[in-house]
C-alpha cells in the first residue's frame, strides 16, 4: 500500500495538497489489515479477526483478514468500492503514517509521495501560505496519534492473551478454483482454554475490559464463511494444490 514514504516537512511539501480518497483501489493488494481492540466490536460484523506472530518479535498482531493470499483483497471490487460497512482505521489513515525517529520513542508524520492523493492543485494544503501546518495535516497528525495510542493498548491485550496461553493455531482449508489451499499462520483465542481460566485470571481480564474484546473476536470467526464464499466467486478453476502462510508485514 505504501510505496514511497517520507517525513512531511515544509521545505519538501510547501504547496502540496492532499485530497480525500474516493476509491479504495490503493488497498486492493492488502490481504490483512492491523486492527485495534477498540474496533473489534464493529469490525466483527464484516471480517474474521485473527492474530499473527510478528516476525522477529515474541509477540502477536491483531488483524482483519481481508483475503486468503497476499495481493488479494476480497473486500475491494474492480471499481475500487469497499464492500463492507466498516473500513479498518489503519486503512483510513492513508496516505499518512507514522515512522519512528532516531530517538526511538518519538514518531514523525510521514506521507506516501507515490500516492495519487498528493498533488499540487487538487485538495487541501498541507501548509498554509505562512508556512504553518494547515488543518488537513493537523487532522492527520491527531488521527495518527490516536491510532498509536490504540495500537499500544492492542499490543497489551495480545501480550495478556499470550501470557495465559490462550492463542491456538487456526488452520484453514480454502477452495481456490480447483485448488484446495491450506492457509496457515493464523491464531485464534481458544475458547476451551478461556473457560478453563481460574476465577482470579478471568476477573483480571474483566477488569481490563478484555472480555467483550475476546468474544467479539470469537464471533468474528463466522465471517470466514463469507470470505470463502467471496473467494469462490472470484476465482477461476485451476489445477493443483496450494499452501499459503499468512504473516504480518
Amino acid at each position: 500500500m505504501f510505496e514511497q514514504v517520507v517525513p512531511v516537512n515544509l521545505d519538501r511539501h510547501r504547496g502540496k495538497r492532499v485530497r480525500s480518497f474516493q476509491s479504495y483501489g490503493f488497498a486492493k493488494g492488502i490481504h490483512i489489515s492491523a486492527l485495534m481492540i477498540q474496533e473489534f466490536s464493529v469490525a466483527s460484523a464484516s471480517y474474521p479477526i485473527v492474530f499473527l506472530e510478528q516476525p522477529g518479535a515474541d509477540d502477536f498482531l491483531a488483524v482483519a483478514l481481508l483475503g486468503f493470499k497476499p495481493g488479494d483483497n476480497l473486500y475491494v471490487d474492480e471499481n475500487g468500492r469497499w464492500n463492507a460497512s466498516y473500513v479498518p482505521a489503519m486503512l483510513r489513515r492513508y496516505p499518512f503514517t507514522l515512522a519512528r525517529t532516531e530517538e526511538g520513542d518519538r514518531f514523525t508524520v510521514c506521507i506516501d509521495e507515490a500516492s495519487d492523493l498528493l498533488g499540487d492543485e487538487v485538495g487541501e494544503p498541507l501548509f498554509d501560505e505562512g508556512g504553518e501546518v494547515a488543518s488537513a495535516l493537523d487532522r492527520a497528525k491527531s488521527y495518527l496519534i490516536e491510532l498509536q495510542q490504540m495500537e499500544t493498548m492492542t499490543a497489551a491485550f495480545c501480550r495478556k492473551m499470550k501470557e495465559h496461553n490462550l492463542f491456538a493455531p487456526l488452520n484453514l482449508r480454502v477452495r481456490d478454483g480447483a485448488v484446495l489451499r491450506n492457509v496457515s499462520g493464523c491464531y485464534a483465542i481458544n475458547e476451551d482454554r478461556l473457560n478453563s481460566l481460574t476465577d482470579d485470571v478471568f476477573l483480571d481480564l474483566r477488569k481490563n475490559r478484555y472480555i467483550s474484546v475476546i468474544y467479539s473476536h470469537l464471533i468474528s470467526l463466522a465471517q470466514i464463511e463469507r470470505l470463502t464464499s467471496e473467494q469462490a466467486k472470484r476465482t477461476a478453476p485451476a489445477p493443483g494444490n496450494g499452501e499459503t502462510t499468512l504473516k504480518s508485514a
